[in-house]
């Protein structure tokens, strides 16, 4: 095959999302910046530096190697993935932060190994499905097989526990298998068991079943269970049509919980208002349409697969997100791509772009 010019709309709105993002960012957590370091850009530079200049770094690389290469280390990478989730799970070498226990340890540094495998998951997905796919309507060969790799997958993350994680995979995955030629009556099987398992999730964890009922009512106890929706809700209603200004959140000093994390996208609404949310809606949604554009025009099964589960992943999250913080969804506490503060997210994002826009040089015109 031979490359022609990658597709510059994808590569434009990737750019307009990570500098716009890296602003959100440096206005969501001046308070909190300046009460834990004395500064007010401290997590600004940190992202800059660790997951901005690291992300672009891997975006330019991974855009010029041939996605065919990565059908070859899909199972190494997912390996690699599982072996690196099973780390966190030794204090020694691992940070628990929230009650979670999420993330490798390396002096300074921090690193979390779900963010890695949710791209090395959609690599071997890709792979998997594209040689199964005149088989999958196969139970035996290919439904009950793609169940247990999810199940394998699932328990690590329920250890930790990282459910939003979770859903994202599973939401992805199931769409990555229907698009590789799964059949309805497959899908409706393994939403009827992502519900059981999801019902009995909840029963575990008292926090999980508070959610649920804060989702449902969200008027319940909201100085307690209900705090964090409510004081979103605030936010993002002040916020009205055009926002407070850039800068200019009140939520943020210390009222809204996580302002940098799962909150973000309600202290942007806040400050930009209606009309600066749906702008940041749309520019997800027009990355979305130039990865799925490129998933069809794909050579191939694999490029295909890859390219629409990279895109749906990350709008998966978006969403899941941004519909989470808002009140339509239970809250998830899943970032914001481009956008939220974590270094290894913002990385894998971006090297998953860089994989899109390497598909889009051998896509058909």
């Amino acid at each position: 095959m031979k490359p022609h010019a990658l597709d510059r709309k994808l590569l434009w709105i990737t750019l307009t999302l990570f500098i716009g993002g890296m602003l959100i960012l440096a206005s969501a957590s001046m308070v909190i910046s300046q009460k834990n370091f004395g500064s007010l850009g401290h997590y600004t530079v940190h992202q800059l530096l660790f997951g901005g200049l690291g992300g672009v770094g891997a975006l330019f690389v991974c855009q010029y190697i041939p996605y065919r290469v990565w059908r070859r280390v899909a199972l190494p990478a997912i390996l690699v993935s599982l072996l690196l989730l099973m780390l966190v799970f030794f204090p020694k070498i691992s940070y628990a932060y929230g009650g979670a226990r999420r993330w490798l340890a390396f002096g300074a540094l921090t690193f979390q190994p779900s963010e890695l495998l949710k791209l090395s998951f959609i690599m071997y997905l890709a792979s998997w499905l594209d040689a199964r796919r005149r088989a999958l309507a196969s139970v035996a060969y290919s439904m009950i097989p793609f169940v247990v790799m999810l199940g394998v997958i699932g328990i690590f993350l329920i250890m930790q526990p990282d459910i939003g994680t979770l859903g994202i995979i599973i939401i992805t995955a199931g769409l990555l298998y229907f698009l590789g030629g799964g059949k309805v009556s497959q899908m409706a099987i393994l939403v009827v068991l992502g519900a059981l398992i999801f019902f009995m999730l909840v029963q575990f964890e008292p926090y999980r079943a508070h959610r649920i009922l804060v989702f449902l009512n969200s008027d319940l106890d909201p100085q307690g269970i209900g705090y964090q929706i409510n004081q979103a809700f605030i936010a993002i209603g002040s916020g009205g049509s055009f926002g407070l200004g850039f800068g200019r959140s009140i939520q943020k000093y210390h009222y809204l919980p996580e302002p940098i994390g799962d909150s973000i996208f309600a202290v942007f609404a806040e400050e930009m208002g209606f009309l600066g949310a749906l702008l940041l809606i749309v520019a997800f949604s027009i990355l979305f349409w130039r990865g799925m554009r490129i998933a069809e025009r794909a050579p191939d099964g694999f490029g295909k697969l890859l390219a629409a589960g990279i895109s749906i992943g990350i709008m998966v999250q978006a969403f899941i997100n941004m519909a989470a913080i808002s009140g339509l969804l239970p809250l998830t506490g899943i970032p914001l791509p481009f956008v939220s503060y974590g270094s290894t997210s913002l990385i894998i994002t971006l090297a998953s772009i860089g994989i899109l826009l390497n598909i889009s040089k051998y896509a058909t015109r």
